[in-house]
């Protein structure tokens, strides 16, 4: 234990762990395969990276999150930790030399996104290296019933048969019993293992408001909780809307989202790390692996598709511990929306052979071909040319990534830069010298005018339409111009990108597993509903309706929560209201009874019941028939 101890002190400056942390440490490293269930802000990372550091070798990380990726590896570096990261995007040298680094030097860390993790020559390379972890991020994405998963994790069984000494570590902060028994059976787990911290948040309080005027309510929000803070919109465009808004009204406010260049959203995420009363209005695509430790709220403008969504999120409020609000604003055409949305997720066959169709014709990919090549892919643009349906399409493409023919992989962090190494009379002569590269040449000196003096953004895709090639060749010569020193060549990590994990099939030889699709279709709905509960129930305290969801029993009501200080109001303490509702629903649960014959059989006192009657009454969980009888709403 003190070896871990002395790891945290030296690299992180803290002198003891957070709860749980070093129980899931010395688990893994005494061999067990591990489970670690800790809510958001708890310190994961920690435990894994300790974890490797204690012993000889290298972990390997598995995580799905590019940006967080990238942010834990500058991390360790900058604490002299040696640590890589391989992901889509990057070219076959770049890939090579971090697995020749892996093997031969002293890397500690090596992060890799799940699709990698099927190529031969990680499997070949893995081989070779001294590996002393195996470490899963977003584990529940292995499980089909998670609410985010992905198809590339099951191939982290394959990797145990090249590794079968090796013990995992899985992680997450979001899990139901059902997909926490499931991640451990499909990671091959010896014997199951699960170290989990609870998820109730006691210094967080749960308000949920029905509202029709959002801004009006934000507006009151951030005057009156005092402290940095996050509101959660679901479109681009709102986030810059919304936080111009509150400028106007005096709040501390900026907007971030995905589609911001990497410098931009770095300025504004710094921005708002330092100061102590920052709001920032933000899609899905912000807090991510973010340790702001003093934020006082955060809130949902629109509802999120699942409680695991809401309980991740929201759980970036409050972790100093101090008191903070986790707010959700909906109202009845938030609902239908949600509604709406749920029917596109899961587009008829034809629809989704037609998009498989048409990222061929849009890559110009011949039956046979593709197989683990990596394209840039503009979703607007595809659409566009194709008449399609933004929503339909991105939902018709997780379908099929689902299916293990393609991934969707996420934003990088810059687009691709090219700028001349040589003088022109330099560049002249090896013009003459070296005729297969003059027309290419030409081409970039015609296409970016600025492109001696400086670094300018290209487009491989769009100099291959010029001249009706293909992206593939655009990028090889640029990289073979690299080679030989005529240009400087940053390829791009910014654009979402699509990888062909299988070879262009036939479009009518596509197979769906049609019974998993029906039963994930079946999982997300039940989500949805579980989402929609929780935001039209006024009878039962947010936090236990949280608990309860990801499989907590017999906790106690928060008495903080919207609900809450509603049944406060009435005067009666919880276990008589629990001991009240109880006798209520079995003397009208299955029959109408008149409020003399609820009286006489029930022990509690008249006064009390009275009051959990009238309040029951006001939320619509029971009602009277027209022969002045109550009965309880089913």
């Amino acid at each position: 234990m003190k070896q871990f101890e002395t790891i945290l002190k030296k690299y992180w400056g803290y002198s003891k762990f957070r709860p749980l942390q070093l129980e899931i440490i010395q688990s893994v490293t005494s061999g067990k395969d591990t489970l670690g269930l800790m809510p958001t802000g708890g310190g994961k990372s920690i435990t894994f990276q300790v974890a490797g550091l204690s012993k000889e070798g290298i972990c390997i990380v598995v995580t799905p999150l590019i940006a967080l990726m990238k942010d834990q590896v500058d991390a360790l570096r900058n604490k002299n930790i040696k640590a890589l990261a391989i992901y889509s995007g990057m070219n076959y040298r770049e890939i090579d030399i971090a697995y020749d680094n892996c093997m031969f030097g002293d890397v500690k860390f090596l992060y890799i996104s799940p699709e990698r993790l099927k190529t031969d020559m990680f499997r070949e390379k893995i081989r070779n290296m001294n590996v002393n972890l195996l470490a899963i991020d977003e584990a529940h994405c292995i499980s089909q019933w998670g609410y985010d998963f992905r198809p590339s994790y099951m191939e982290i069984i394959a990797v145990r048969e090249v590794l079968p000494q090796v013990p995992i570590l899985a992680l997450t902060a979001t899990a139901t019993p059902d997909v926490v028994s499931d991640i451990q059976n499909k990671l091959g787990f010896k014997v199951h293992n699960v170290l989990q911290k609870s998820f109730e948040r006691k210094n967080l309080t749960y308000i949920v408001k029905q509202k029709e005027d959002k801004l009006g309510y934000i507006l009151n929000i951030c005057k009156k909780i005092k402290g940095a803070g996050i509101v959660y919109v679901k479109t681009r465009k709102q986030t810059k809307e919304i936080a111009l808004a509150l400028r106007e009204m005096g709040i501390y406010a900026d907007f971030y989202h995905a589609g911001l260049d990497a410098n931009t959203r770095t300025v504004k995420q710094d921005a708002w790390m330092k100061a102590p009363n920052m709001v920032m209005i933000s899609t899905n695509a912000f807090g991510m692996g973010i340790d702001k430790p003093n934020v006082r709220f955060v809130l949902h403008l629109d509802m999120p598709e699942s409680l695991e969504a809401y309980f991740q999120e929201a759980g970036r409020a409050g972790r100093d511990e101090l008191e903070a609000f986790a707010v959700l604003l909906y109202n009845k055409k938030d609902i239908a929306n949600i509604k709406a949305n749920f029917t596109k997720k899961f587009p008829d066959y034809k629809y989704i052979k037609q998009v498989y169709e048409a990222l061929a014709n849009y890559y110009q990919i011949e039956v046979g071909a593709a197989k683990g090549n990596v394209y840039d892919f503009f979703i607007d643009d595809f659409c566009k040319k194709f008449k399609l349906e933004i929503v339909k399409t991105y939902n018709s493409i997780k379908i099929l990534e689902d299916e293990g023919y393609i991934v969707l992989s996420e934003a990088a962090e810059t687009k691709s830069r090219v700028k001349f190494k040589l003088e022109r009379d330099h560049l002249y002569k090896f013009q003459v010298e070296n005729r297969q590269f003059d027309a290419f040449i030409k081409l970039l000196l015609r296409t970016y005018p600025g492109i001696f003096t400086e670094y300018c953004i290209v487009s491989e895709e769009q100099l291959a339409k010029k001249v009706q090639s293909e992206t593939e060749l655009v990028v090889k010569y640029l990289i073979a111009l690299a080679k030989l020193g005529i240009i400087s060549y940053y390829k791009a990590k910014q654009n979402p990108l699509i990888v062909y994990t299988e070879e262009r099939l036939p479009t009518e030889s596509l197979l769906f597993s049609y019974k998993d699709i029906e039963l994930r279709k079946q999982r997300n709905e039940d989500r949805l509903q579980a989402m929609i509960r929780y935001v039209t129930t006024e009878t039962k305290c947010r936090s236990l309706q949280l608990l309860e969801y990801f499989g907590e029993t017999n906790k106690m009501r928060c008495g903080n929560c919207d609900v809450c200080r509603k049944r406060n109001e009435i005067g009666v303490n919880t276990l008589t209201f629990d001991y009240i509702v109880d006798d209520l629903k079995r003397i009208i649960g299955s029959q109408s009874a008149s409020i003399q014959e609820i009286l006489s059989q029930t022990s509690q006192n008249e006064t009390d019941v009275i009051s959990v009657i009238n309040y029951l009454l006001d939320h619509k969980k029971i009602a009277y028939t027209g022969a002045a009888r109550l009965v309880w709403n089913t």
